[in-house]
């Protein structure tokens, strides 16, 4: 299909393996501005490794097919140039690094994006009083920004770290793997909420789920559910609360 200037992703017969093992076997999906898709599935269908191979996680190994971001082929590209270029991906399991400010860390991501822009970076008093107002997105307090990076935070905190880190680097693709994963029903709402707030008719969002209870507070554009590699049945709204009631059994052939 011919490349728009909408499109922000067209995946088109995505193969990948881990550890020489077949877990992508021909994944195909289009992703345009200002849509939500959501991707379901069992566990093992493959939808965490799908947001990895995309953002370029070196354990992964693409074998076939391609990867278009804003009508460029970057299948050959290092993450971070993926990263750079508009990819942003949020992990389940966010990692904790010790000795680094949140702060710190912040503006530098901010500003590798700022410089690999052409745009001026910013200072550290400059970037503090461009990111507090974004605190407010995700409901968080101003002493988080001195904490490091994860480190010690309860899964509600790390996840709303996660959102600020999207807000914060406006990427034109942020994929959330499961990051309603292990959130108490307030954290959930905090989370939805900012990740609705930060939607645009400039960007798209790939959340990768295991329920219903996110789309319960997001309402996606579209619904894939994948299936031993590969998407098996898109739709819309409706068809995430189908398998909520009926679960996946139904969809397989």
């Amino acid at each position: 299909m011919t490349q728009t200037n909408n499109m922000i992703l067209d995946v088109k017969d995505l193969r990948a393996t881990v550890n020489n093992i077949p877990i992508l076997k021909g994944v195909n999906l289009q992703v345009q501005k200002g849509e939500i898709h959501a991707i379901m599935g069992p566990n093992g269908s493959g939808k965490s490794t799908f947001s990895k191979v995309i953002a370029g996680h070196p354990s992964y190994t693409q074998t076939g097919g391609e990867i278009f971001l804003n009508n460029e082929e970057i299948s050959d590209l290092e993450p971070e140039v993926r990263a750079l270029q508009g990819i942003f991906l949020a992990f389940q399991y966010p990692i904790e690094i010790p000795g680094v400010s949140n702060t710190d860390f912040l503006r530098l991501a901010y500003n590798m994006h700022q410089k690999s822009k052409g745009r001026e970076e910013l200072d550290p008093l400059t970037f503090l009083n461009f990111l507090i107002p974004k605190l407010k997105i995700v409901g968080i307090d101003q002493s988080f920004l001195t904490r490091n990076v994860n480190e010690g935070f309860s899964g509600g905190e790390k996840k709303k770290n996660e959102i600020l880190q999207m807000a914060l680097l406006e990427s034109s693709l942020s994929i959330l793997d499961e990051t309603d994963s292990g959130l108490d029903v307030d954290a959930l709402r905090t989370i939805a909420a900012g990740i609705n707030k930060l939607k645009s008719p400039e960007n798209a969002i790939i959340l990768i789920t295991h329920y219903q209870r996110l789309l319960d507070y997001i309402t996606p554009d579209f619904v894939h559910i994948m299936e031993n590699g590969k998407i098996i049945s898109s739709g819309k709204a409706e068809l995430a609360q189908k398998v909520e009631v009926l679960g996946y059994d139904w969809l397989k052939s």
